[in-house]
């Protein structure tokens, strides 16, 4: 008994640079697994993308008006669905409206020029006008009948397609507002969650949901609304003067506003162009100057009012940010592109806050 006491008493303590390396060898393990589970959450989580996308951006968006509704009511379920049947009533209902028009426009305007190309009206036209007859010669050399009838069968297709993408659209609708029902009733609790989890500090952390937040305003208050102004604005433009398919450019135009550096003046300048050949000079340069004045200066009216300084970001991140988005992201890329570069931005300005040892102190619920 002795002996066995003197041996447990003598018995050396392990060093202490074998603990660290144990515990540097767990918190490794742990590292990595965690790494791996959020790979593997990421990859269950891809094809919901798009949901979680719209219904995050719309619950930030709509979640003053809910708060609202719940000081009303007292009961976060009954406030959340009424909010989601509000917002089903003032985007799904449009949203198909004008997409279905928009298809039937397409299919029906690449029938349209089909036919004008095939029946030789674009040839009568130039041969009127003293300004573009020499060129005729040079433009019969091109095959737009084939080129047309190609064009006219792909939005045939299109809008044939558009009955099947249709299903996983609604598909697609349904789970984004199930979703939204429940970012907006648990907007609290999984705030302070994120809050509990995140690796920032707490002003960095608020200070990062504020910008999600801004990006999110600034993209749908601010470009969605201001390209949507535009594509109207065009739309209407080409209706007046009876241009074929005044919805489907208008909604083209505002596509084309969405993006940086581009904008609707790359569908109504060939429109002006167009009428030109027709030997319609007076609409032409009605279009011209409603392009240039009315549909561009709107972006300088609307634009500053509507974003100010919340996207902070330079137009060529904006550009890469957005087509890129789309590229990667489909239609959620023009949420997700900026969010992804403006949060890129956001960690870059905190390793040089912590150089400087200051930080963002503001808190603000998002």
């Amino acid at each position: 008994m002795a002996g066995e006491r003197r041996d447990r008493t003598e018995r050396p303590d392990p060093p202490e640079e074998s603990l660290g390396g144990r515990d540097r060898i767990r918190a490794y393990i742990l590292l990595a697994l965690t790494v791996g589970a959020v790979v593997l959450c990421a990859l269950l989580a891809l094809p919901f993308l798009p949901a979680l996308t719209w219904a995050l951006a719309l619950a930030v968006l709509f979640a003053p008006a809910n708060r609202w509704l719940e000081s009303k009511v007292r009961s976060r379920d009954v406030a959340a669905g009424v909010s989601v049947a509000l917002i089903g009533a003032i985007v799904v209902a449009p949203a198909t409206y004008i997409f279905g028009r928009v298809t039937s426009q397409a299919a029906s305007g690449a029938k349209m020029l089909s036919e004008t190309v095939s029946t030789g009206a674009w040839r009568t036209s130039l041969e009127k006008s003293d300004y573009f007859a020499p060129i005729l010669d040079w433009v019969e050399q091109i095959n737009f009948s084939a080129a047309f009838d190609a064009f006219a069968s792909w939005m045939t297709d299109a809008s044939a397609s558009f009955v099947t993408g249709s299903v996983m659209g609604a598909i697609s609708l349904v789970l984004t507002f199930y979703l939204l029902f429940y970012f907006l009733r648990d907007r609290a609790v999984a705030l302070d969650y994120l809050r509990g989890i995140s690796p920032l500090t707490p002003p960095q952390t608020e200070a990062l949901f504020r910008r999600i937040k801004d990006i999110i305003f600034a993209t749908l208050y601010g470009t969605l609304t201001v390209a949507i102004v535009q594509g109207a604005l065009g739309g209407l433009a080409f209706w007046w003067l009876g241009l074929p398919a005044p919805l489907l450019w208008g909604t083209v135009m505002g596509l084309f506003a969405l993006v940086p550096v581009l904008g609707a003046f790359v569908v109504w300048i060939p429109a002006a162009a167009f009428l030109a050949l027709e030997g319609s000079w007076e609409k032409a340069l009605v279009l011209i100057v409603w392009g240039s004045i009315v549909v561009g200066g709107i972006d300088n009216l609307l634009y500053p009012m509507l974003v100010g300084r919340r996207l902070q970001l330079h137009t060529v991140p904006a550009f890469i940010a957005i087509l890129g988005g789309l590229f990667f992201f489909g239609a959620s890329g023009l949420l997700l592109g900026p969010m992804v570069v403006a949060v890129t931005i956001f960690l870059f300005e905190i390793w040089h806050v912590e150089q400087r040892g200051a930080g963002p102190t503001d808190r603000e619920e998002p």
